[in-house]
């Protein structure tokens, strides 16, 4: 009996909740919470570039509101700013965030009135007239020895937080379409070029030419015109090589500083080893020599590779672009899953999002990589469950306890109570957290390998992974292992009591009820783990750890002109990580509710701090990558529907291990689940199209705004855009400090060209900068209060700017010295050369004059567009498949164009009760004329194995003045 006893007082620690370690971890991190949000009101008016960056980098109408420093003058702004000025300032994305935030504050706050206001009662009361052999505090508000018809209350309550459910996501939902509808037809979205492009993806070899692709739509019969076309080239190993010039000009950037110091020049040159391993070995170089030949080197290669770029064999891939938004998503809409010819044929995301190491696979490769990444993300899931051993360990630290197998753990308890509490308050919850912390990261670089095209795709599919691994992980398996736990314990207590092996098998008609009472009693772990995550929410609105690390490499590494850009620019938010937070921390809300109440209450607290915290974060620190208009809303929503689900089917068994499912009370549990598949399935056919897509009115699709196919062609808008990002990035430009640049005279003994220039960091900047050239590297000099402030740049590479970039077409022969340049101008008819006119090429449809006035203005005098060689059409000025549409598609006035659109509005089902009564005939268009296709030839320059040893190939350049581009004969 001496081994029996130890075990009973195991059996007897499992069922208690622990109430202790509860309230130890809420007071302990309600006090730490309460010192970091002091912490972040004292450091908030000092440090306004970590905790108020957006109010450098947003201007005009996209600023955040102004803000005090006093002590909490960051919370009117929160308090009276509301979402439709939100929308302009922050984007749909972050709005969406928010609006989900807000559904999951007031979905819980019912809830916790519901539970903690019917069910605890009743729960207490039950507990009270039935007193169970071993109970506390904490377990008289749970279900877990609630019986008899008494259950039915919590089935009725279920009832009700499924009808709560309900209301507030198809108020939200549709509050979300409505928002989408307003974004589909803002100004910003209806001039964004993407949102009249589709991308034609998988296309047969046949097809890869601008005329190929031509004919491949012709062959869709779409009545709308296209305006321009682009079938993707090769890139090769060119993004490597721009990608080691840019880590070049860092490292070389990185040494000027160092030498260059407090503006006075070191007293030793600083020298590099090459060709050693572990600072041994290797060939001893002056370092700024070194980086200065190898950048000449590398931007050699790089400007004779794009210059040759028209050579390279196409992808599978095109773009076309189409003379109106509403146009785009109708044939998009149209095409969904299609497939004409084996194609995929959908709306063209912001090519700031694309992927485009994965835009040119082909489906079997796309095959392969989707299977082993799904076994790589089964092995990974696999080896995380591991840790969740020692974390079921800790959860059940009081059983562990009472076997007397760890003495002094029962020493620790009895000599002080108060630390062991809350040692075993908060370290299971920080050890569940700390081995998943990189999980998300994984299963993102995962998805990316598997062959997502989008980062927006790589977000849907973070959350859809990452959210099944937690509820697959932290809620079933954490639950079985518990109950595994308990069911040994039970039978190594039977065998110390020299139990038959009849007896011991008879026994195990008490693992329904082990089963019930093991989740119920898991309870206590999630209050202790929602205290825990509210503290990480506080905690990242201090961000100290980000201030402290900023401080820490400013003062032990230095700073560069990049680094302190960089470093103080808004950072990107993590939809998908804190949306699957949210998410796993709703379903752990619900799944207890009618359970163990006071779980609901905590979720709701916690999710009230969220909605506050992260609506300053959007507000004044963190900015959204690239806008999707709130596109993560329909995944999140499956989501939680989906944790609805599970919270009923829990209710199911709890009601049915409790009559051991052999009556049918257990079928009144069963309509709340019926009731959220039939509202799913509602919502797909409620909401979905008109989610995805623009669905336009008739009177909007009259009056859409129809863009140029002169303008553009004239301004390769579709190449510049949809182009791969290697043909046309701008390449770093060394920085320096501008009180450095005088010293770089006597660094490089007076080798040195100067010129003032603009667009040294971005092409539409404004600012000249003072530039020194050496052995044709460019070096320029930046003010101390430029440093931290370049809005242009910002917008740039956020892709926020619909600009035309000067980069290289797809079809273009460019010589390097037009690439140094930067001109891209083809050959002009004099008679356009009016002011009017150049305005209009130079900001396309923004332009304040209509391009329709510039027709009737000039349509009696010459055609827009001579039909002759010279001049650059799409894709091509001398290139390969050229096409030329005839003159009568230009020379229209107004009128034809109005009736153009009379046209494309027959072909417009506007519902499925409307047919139109004289359909456009597609023959009515001009016909596309096209020059014969030439062969492409092979690129006759092929990359070494890796971009140093190209680069060392080329010898170093001399700068040369940019030359001027003479327009082609007549």
């Amino acid at each position: 009996m001496s081994v029996v006893e130890p075990l009973k007082d195991v059996l007897n620690a499992g069922r208690r909740l622990d109430p202790a370690a509860v309230g130890s971890q809420v007071v302990l991190m309600s006090s730490i919470s309460v010192v970091t949000v002091l912490a972040f009101n004292v450091l908030r008016p000092k440090n306004k570039i970590i905790y108020e960056p957006k109010v450098k980098y947003h201007e005009d109408s996209k600023a955040p509101p102004r803000i005090s420093d006093s002590l909490f003058g960051w919370l009117p702004p929160l308090i009276n700013t509301r979402e439709p000025e939100l929308l302009g300032k922050i984007g749909l994305d972050a709005v969406a965030f928010l609006r989900f935030l807000r559904l999951m504050r007031w979905l819980f706050f019912g809830t916790a009135v519901l539970t903690c206001g019917i069910l605890v009662p009743i729960n207490v009361m039950y507990n009270g007239e039935h007193p169970a052999k071993y109970h506390d505090v904490l377990s008289v508000t749970t279900i877990r020895d609630v019986k008899g018809p008494i259950l039915y209350a919590h089935v009725a309550v279920t009832y009700l937080i499924t009808i709560l459910l309900v209301v507030l996501v198809y108020v939200h939902w549709r509050s979300m379409v409505r928002l989408r509808h307003q974004w589909f037809r803002s100004p910003e979205y209806i001039q964004a070029f993407y949102a009249r492009t589709v991308s034609i993806m998988h296309l047969p070899k046949r097809f890869r030419t601008d005329e190929g692709l031509r004919e491949f739509l012709d062959g869709l019969k779409m009545p709308y015109p296209v305006t321009s076309l682009h079938i993707g080239r090769k890139v090769g190993r060119l993004p490597e090589l721009i990608e080691y010039h840019n880590q070049t000009v860092r490292e070389f950037e990185a040494v000027l500083v160092r030498y260059l110091r407090g503006g006075k020049i070191g007293k030793r040159r600083p020298a590099i080893r090459v060709g050693g391993f572990c600072g041994c070995g290797g060939v001893k170089k002056d370092a700024i020599e070194f980086y200065t030949a190898k950048l000449s080197r590398t931007e050699a290669a790089i400007e004779e590779y794009r210059a040759q770029i028209d050579t390279r064999r196409p992808e599978s891939f095109g773009f076309a672009s189409l003379a109106a938004v509403p146009y785009a998503h109708i044939v998009a809409k149209k095409l969904h899953d299609k497939h004409p010819k084996g194609t995929v044929v959908t709306l063209a995301p912001n090519p700031k999002d694309i992927i485009w190491t994965n835009m040119s696979k082909s489906h079997g490769v796309l095959l392969h990589k989707k299977v082993m990444g799904f076994l790589w993300l089964g092995l990974i899931c696999l080896l995380s469950l591991i840790p969740l051993f020692p974390v079921a360990t800790l959860a059940n630290l009081d059983a562990i306890t009472a076997t007397g197998y760890l003495p002094f753990l029962q020493i620790w308890s009895d000599r002080s109570p108060i630390t062991y509490a809350i040692v075993s308050g908060v370290l299971p919850p920080a050890v569940a957290g700390l081995f998943t912390f990189f999980l998300p990261k994984i299963m993102r670089w995962l998805s990316n390998y598997m062959g997502a095209l989008t980062r927006a795709r790589l977000d849907r599919a973070v959350i859809a992974r990452y959210f099944a691994f937690l509820i697959i992980s932290q809620l079933i398996i954490f639950t079985l292992l518990g109950v595994l736990f308990n069911s040994v314990v039970e039978v190594v207590t039977l065998i110390g009591m020299h139990a038959s092996a009849k007896t011991i098998i008879a026994n195990l008609n008490k693992l329904p009820a082990t089963i019930n009472k093991t989740y119920v009693n898991q309870a206590s772990y999630w209050l202790k783990w929602f205290p825990m995550r509210g503290f990480l929410v506080i905690f990242d609105l201090a961000q100290i750890l980000n201030l402290l690390w900023i401080s820490f490499k400013t003062r032990v590494f230095g700073r560069t002109p990049r680094d302190i850009r960089e470093w103080t620019q808004p950072p990107s938010f993590e939809y998908a990580i804190y949306y699957s937070n949210l998410l796993f921390m709703g379903a752990v809300g619900l799944l207890f509710a009618p359970l163990a109440p006071l779980v609901s209450l905590a979720a709701c607290i916690v999710f009230w701090l969220s909605s506050w915290v992260y609506k300053y974060q959007l507000m004044f620190v963190f900015v959204t990558k690239v806008e999707t208009g709130g596109r993560l809303w329909n995944v999140i929503i499956n989501r939680l529907l989906f944790s609805a689900m599970l919270m009923q089917a829990l209710m199911v068994l709890t009601v049915g291990l409790q009559y051991k499912f052999r009556s049918l009370q257990w079928l009144c549990t069963i309509p709340p689940l019926v009731i959220i598949i039939i509202f799913k399935i509602f919502l797909h056919f409620k909401f979905d199209k008109e989610f995805r897509y623009y669905i336009p009115s008739e009177e909007e699709l009259r009056h859409a705004k129809v863009h140029s196919e002169r303008a553009d062609h004239r301004g390769h808008r579709l190449e510049n855009r949809f182009g791969h990002p290697a043909l046309h990035e701008k390449l770093f430009t060394p920085l320096v400090h501008a009180k450095m640049m005088p010293l770089l005279a006597e660094v490089y003994k007076g080798k040195i060209e100067h010129e003032k220039v603009r667009g040294v960091l971005h092409e539409r900047s404004g600012k000249k900068l003072d530039v020194n050239i050496i052995e044709g590297v460019r070096i320029a000099a930046i003010e101390q209060n430029d440093l931290e402030y370049d809005p242009i740049l910002y917008q740039r590479d956020r892709g926020e700017l619909d600009w035309d970039t000067q980069s290289v077409s797809s079809a273009v022969l460019l010589s390097p010295s037009s690439i140094h340049s930067g001109s891209m101008a083809a050959g002009i008819d004099p008679g356009w050369s009016n002011p009017e006119y150049q305005n209009y090429l130079a900001h396309g449809p923004n332009s304040p004059i209509a391009l329709g006035t510039l027709l009737e203005l000039r349509a009696d005098q010459r055609p827009l567009l001579r039909a002759q060689h010279g001049y650059r059409q799409g894709s091509g000025y001398l290139g390969q498949q050229t096409h030329h549409p005839s003159t009568s598609m230009y020379s229209s006035t107004a009128s034809d164009t109005s009736q153009q659109r009379s046209q494309v509005l027959s072909w417009y089902p506007y519902s499925d009760q409307h047919t139109p009564t004289t359909p456009a005939n597609p023959a009515e268009y001009p016909p596309q004329q096209f020059y014969p296709p030439q062969h492409y030839s092979s690129f006759p320059m092929s990359l070494p194995a890796s971009p140093e040893a190209y680069t060392q190939q080329r010898p170093p350049r001399t700068h040369h003045p940019p030359a001027q581009f003479q327009p082609p004969p007549r």
